[in-house]
């Protein structure tokens, strides 16, 4: 079966920045429900439309079809007395909104004279990545899985 409208997909993948470094690889397959569901980045998704089980897909991503620019406006720095942990430590994540009332989840990047810095834009953001997954297997959707818009079950989300 290839990868088409409202299949799922099963995958393993890895996803590498320019410097050929390993940011994030998958041991087990992943799955996801293929059709413009945004379950996946759409130029990945476009990729995979019509593979076959086997198949190698490799996908050079700059920034705006991955994690997006760098936002200088997303780095902030804040009174150590405005968190709701006194112990910080550089790498903590704390949930904060943007104007629009949207989530964003701020890293603490530093740490000095009672003052910390955060950073809301994702840590990959700014940089080209290399995706390159293989697939491992396609089927038909069910119609749970096209109502919900994601995949259920093994390898997808559970209820």
């Amino acid at each position: 079966m290839q990868v088409a409208m409202n299949t799922v997909v099963s995958m393993t993948y890895k996803l590498q920045n320019s410097d050929g470094d390993i940011l994030e690889e998958s041991q087990q397959p992943v799955a996801y429900l293929h059709g413009g569901y945004d379950n996946i980045f759409p130029k990945v998704e476009e990729a995979m439309h019509g593979k076959n089980v086997g198949d190698l897909v490799e996908v050079s991503l700059d920034p705006e079809d991955a994690f997006g620019e760098y936002d200088d406006a997303l780095v902030q720095i804040e009174p150590a007395s405005a968190f709701p942990t006194k112990d910080l430590k550089v790498g903590m994540q704390f949930e904060g909104e943007d104007e629009t009332g949207d989530v964003i989840l701020y890293s603490i990047t530093d740490i000095a004279d009672g003052k910390v810095v955060v950073d809301g834009n994702h840590p990959w953001a700014g940089q080209r990545l290399l995706f390159t997954a293989t697939i491992k297997d396609v089927r038909s959707a069910n119609k749970e899985e096209i109502e919900h818009q994601h995949v259920h079950g093994a390898g997808g989300h559970h209820h």
